[in-house]
């Protein structure tokens, strides 16, 4: 019984020196990560200050600031283990991060799709905030680009939440892509009423709107003779 206890306090003290021997490396290590650290949030801040007056690359900055955060914090893990464990090879790690990543990779793979999604629609721009688009069943104005979703404000004052993937792999409608969009509206007229009448007071009606563009200039057109209605068509 008491060789058995004997073993366990020299293996305990053996466990206490190594603790001992391995203190300031750690101290040192925790130094490092802490500078790296540091050094990680500083460049997030200032990716963020440069693109913080520009509208279209707000989004844009901010995950390319926690994108090199997040690659410091990881520079920085790996020289602190260096320096706690002298055979740490960065290799090990990294083929051990191969392995578990592709399993990661299975596991959130829709998440990891968005992300990716969301880099592209932010580099690529096919829209912006505030650009009013058209996506499916929903229209409304963008209100937000971040990696996983994209939010648009209906014009009824509804919140829509789409997956970055849906929105970069499927056909989207950018109403104010350009300066100038024309657009048409349906007028029903009686068949006893005076039709290049009517159609002369829906002109003098859109040349009197100060934003309606003379070139090219708005139209009426006869559409169709319904059952009970003329139909008249306006364009501007």
């Amino acid at each position: 019984m008491n060789a058995e206890i004997f073993a366990l306090w020299d293996k305990i003290q053996g466990m206490i020196n190594a603790f001992i021997v391995l203190l300031p490396n750690m101290v040192l290590a925790l130094i490092v990560f802490a500078i790296f650290f540091f050094v990680a949030r500083t460049i997030k801040k200032v990716v963020k200050r440069l693109t913080r007056n520009r509208r279209h690359a707000r989004n844009l900055g901010m995950v390319l600031g926690r994108l090199a955060q997040g690659a410091t914090i990881l520079v920085g893990l790996f020289v602190a283990l260096s320096i706690v464990i002298p055979t740490f090879k960065a290799g090990d790690l990294i083929q051990l991060l191969g392995i578990s990543g592709v399993a990661i990779g299975f596991a959130f793979r829709d998440i990891l799709q968005n992300f990716l999604a969301g880099i592209l629609i932010l580099l690529t721009e096919p829209f912006q905030i505030d650009d009013q688009i058209v996506f499916k069943n929903f229209e409304g104005t963008v209100e937000n680009i971040e990696t996983r979703a994209t939010t648009i404000r209906t014009y009824d004052g509804r919140r829509i939440v789409i997956p970055n993937s849906e929105l970069f792999t499927n056909s989207v409608t950018v109403n104010t892509a350009f300066d100038n969009r024309r657009l048409e509206y349906d007028v029903g007229i009686g068949y006893g009423d005076d039709i290049d009448l009517a159609k002369q007071l829906m002109l003098d009606a859109m040349h009197s709107v100060n934003e309606v563009l003379k070139d090219p200039a708005p139209d009426v057109l006869v559409m169709e003779l319904a059952e009970s209605t003329v139909n008249i068509r306006v364009r501007w």
